[in-house]
C-alpha cells in the first residue's frame, strides 16, 4: 500500500478555484464513499476547509491512484481537469506523510501555528470513520498526525505568540491586567477586527461587555452575540470611568476621544489603569492619552510591530517543529517496512509450525503410550527448538535493512514458502 495526497490549498489556488471544489456539508459524505467504490483508491479521507481541499489516500499503485483521484474531482465538481492541473499538488510515500504531519501542526497554514486544523482533521478522519472509508493504513497515519501535532504544540511554542490584530491587543490586555475575568472592555465601533477581539477577551473570561456604535442597530446585534449592553454612543464617554479596556474601530476622520477627556476620566477611576486599543485608520484616539499616568494606549503600527517579532518568533519555533516531523516519519516508515515482512514471518511459522506437528506426530506414534506430562515436556522441547531456529531470520526480517527485499526472497525460496499478495485480495 502507498500513501498519497492529490490537493489545492491557499497557496496554490484562489479561493475561486477553492471553492468550486470544496467539499461542503452532505457533499462530505457522498464524496468519500463514492470514492470508496473506486478500483485503484483503497482508503480514503477528505480535509475540505476554507483555506485547503485534499484527499489522502491508500493506493496499490500511485500513478493510478493519481489519475483516479484527479477524475473523481472533476468529475464530481463539474470541473475541467485542465482547470485542476494548474492547482493541485501531490505528495507520494514519505513526502505525503510529511505533508499530512506539517498539515495537523499547522506548519503548511496561512497562520503558522494556528489551532483549527487540528480540529478540522479530526472532523475529517471521524467521517472518514463514519462511513468506512480508512484502513490499517489511514488509522494509523491520522492517528500518529495528531500525535505529531500534540507532540509540536508541548516542545515548541509555536502557537503562544500573537499574530493577528484582535489577538494581540487581547495578549497586551493580559500583560496589563492579571485577572482579566475581573474586567470589563468597551467596543467603540462595531468593526470586524473589534468584533474578533471582544470573542477573545470574552474567551479570557470578561463576562462584563458594552458596545457603542453610530447605529445602533449594529451595536444591539453585536451586543446580543455576547449578552453585552449597549451604550448610546452620544453618551459612551461618560461611561468610560467604569471601563477597563477599550477598543476602538470606527470610520471617524477625526479623534473621538481626547486627552483632556480621558484625564478627567482617570480621577473618576481613582487612576485604576485602562488599557485602550486604537485600531481605526485613520486613528480615532488622541495619541496624547499614552502621556497620562496608568493609560496604555496602542494603535494598528504599535500592534502590528508586536505581530511581526511575533511572527519571527513563530518561525524560530517552526524550525524545530520541522525537526520533529522528520524523526515522527522515521517511526512511521519502519512500522510500513515491518508490515512488508510480516506475510514472510507468518508464512515462515506457520511452514515450522506444520512441520513440528507433523514429526512430532510421528515419533509419538512409534514411543507407544505415555504419560501426559512427558507428551507436554516433548511438546514444549519441539516448540523451543522451532523458536529457537526461526528467531534469527524472523528478527532479520523485522530490521530496517537496505537488503530488506533480497533478504524476503531468499528466505520465501529457502522454504518454499507461498505469499498471497495484498493486490490478489482486492
Amino acid at each position: 500500500m502507498e500513501i498519497l495526497v492529490v490537493g489545492l490549498n491557499h497557496k496554490t489556488a484562489p479561493i475561486e478555484v477553492r471553492e468550486k471544489v470544496a467539499f461542503n456539508g452532505p457533499k462530505l459524505e457522498e464524496a468519500v464513499n463514492i470514492l470508496k467504490t473506486s478500483d485503484v483508491v483503497k482508503e480514503n479521507i477528505i480535509l475540505s476547509t476554507c483555506n485547503r481541499v485534499e484527499i489522502y489516500a491508500g493506493v496499490n499503485e500511485i500513478n493510478a491512484g493519481v489519475e483516479g483521484i484527479k477524475d473523481f474531482i472533476s468529475d464530481f465538481h463539474k470541473v475541467p481537469k485542465a482547470l485542476l492541473d494548474k492547482s493541485l499538488y501531490i505528495h507520494k510515500g514519505q513526502e505525503a506523510i510529511r505533508h499530512m504531519y506539517r498539515v495537523a501542526a499547522s506548519l503548511d497554514s496561512m497562520v503558522v501555528g494556528e489551532p483549527q486544523i487540528l480540529g478540522q482533521l479530526k472532523d475529517a478522519y471521524d467521517a472518514a470513520l463514519q462511513n468506512k472509508t480508512t484502513g490499517m493504513y489511514l488509522n494509523k497515519l491520522m492517528r500518529k498526525s495528531v500525535s505529531v501535532a500534540k507532540r509540536v504544540r508541548t516542545e515548541t511554542k509555536i502557537a503562544e505568540s500573537a499574530v493577528s490584530i484582535s489577538f494581540a491587543a487581547v495578549e497586551l490586555a493580559k500583560k496589563i491586567f492579571d485577572d482579566l475575568s475581573s474586567k470589563s472592555f468597551m467596543l467603540i465601533g462595531a468593526g470586524e477586527m473589534a468584533e474578533l477581539a471582544a470573542r477573545h477577551l470574552i474567551n479570557s473570561g470578561i463576562k462584563d461587555g458594552y458596545v457603542t456604535n453610530r447605529t445602533t442597530a449594529r451595536a444591539e446585534e453585536l451586543a446580543h452575540e455576547f449578552r453585552g449592553k449597549v451604550v448610546l454612543f452620544d453618551n459612551f464617554t461618560q461611561e468610560l470611568r467604569h471601563i477597563d479596556i477599550v477598543i476602538c474601530s470606527t470610520g471617524a476622520p477625526h479623534y473621538i476621544l481626547m486627552k483632556e477627556q480621558v484625564h478627567r476620566i482617570m480621577k473618576e477611576r481613582k487612576q485604576k489603569p485602562m488599557f485602550i486599543i486604537d485600531i481605526s485608520v485613520p486613528r480615532n484616539i488622541d495619541p496624547e492619552i499614552n502621556d497620562l499616568d496608568n493609560v496604555y494606549l496602542y494603535d494598528v503600527d504599535n500592534l502590528q510591530g508586536i505581530i511581526e517579532t511575533n511572527i519571527q518568533e513563530r518561525a524560530k519555533e517552526a524550525e524545530k517543529a520541522e525537526q520533529i516531523v522528520d524523526d515522527e516519519i522515521g517511526s512511521f516508515l519502519k512500522w510500513t517496512a515491518s508490515l512488508t515482512a510480516t506475510p514472510t514471518i507468518v508464512a515462515l511459522r506457520n511452514k515450522a509450525e506444520e512441520i513440528r506437528k507433523s514429526e512430532l506426530e510421528k515419533t509419538l506414534m512409534k514411543m507407544g503410550p505415555l504419560e501426559e506430562k512427558t507428551i507436554r515436556a516433548i511438546e514444549q522441547l519441539t516448540s523451543s527448538i522451532v523458536n529457537k531456529l526461526i528467531h534469527p531470520p524472523t528478527a532479520a526480517l523485522k530490521a530496517e535493512e537496505e537488503d530488506k527485499e533480497q533478504m524476503l526472497g531468499i528466505i520465501q525460496k529457502l522454504y518454499n514458502l507461498q505469499i498471497e499478495d495484498d493486490n490478489d485480495k482486492t
